[in-house]
């Protein structure tokens, strides 16, 4: 992956601002995925989260928490999707090596460590990635590649 990639995370703007709905995308490729993510956000923020506001209330009134609830759920659904509605695989990273390099393999230092979750109902899916949230938003997380390689193990090779 280019520094571009292995720098990429889940990013919202401020909380409670006119773009609390937000991600943050920079140019280049990881942006493609960002904006399948935030039409997600966008749709759980309008139609889904219970709350008193108006539409676009609901979108400038989001908390950090609930901005951390709307991309468990973007993220739980999309992955659900490209497991085919019957499970999804959720890859985080593990502090220790779980693959030991060989032959032609160059290690990155990151696939090494990935740890595969697999869940067979959507809202175990979803409530694991809002427990493990900041490996997919925190800075210096590769949250952007956790995210392909979950969508990758969720739709199986195969597929």
């Amino acid at each position: 992956f280019s520094c571009e990639w292995a720098q990429a995370y889940f990013r919202f703007r401020e909380p409670y601002s006119d773009l609390a709905y937000a991600l943050e995308a920079e140019k280049g490729g990881t942006r493609a995925i960002l904006m399948v993510v935030q039409a997600h956000i966008i749709k759980y923020l309008l139609f889904v989260r219970n709350t008193e506001y108006t539409h676009l209330e609901r979108l400038c009134r989001t908390s950090r928490r609930e901005q951390g609830e709307a991309l468990a759920e973007a993220l739980a659904d999309t992955l659900w999707a490209a497991g085919g509605g019957g499970r999804a695989t959720i890859c985080l990273l593990a502090p220790t090596l779980h693959l030991m390099p060989r032959g032609d393999y160059k290690p990155d230092h990151f696939t090494e460590r990935i740890q595969l979750f697999e869940f067979s109902e959507k809202a175990a899916a979803q409530e694991f990635i809002f427990d493990h949230i900041s490996c997919f938003k925190g800075e210096g997380s590769h949250g952007v590649i956790l995210f392909l390689y979950s969508l990758l193990f969720s739709r199986t090779l195969e597929r």
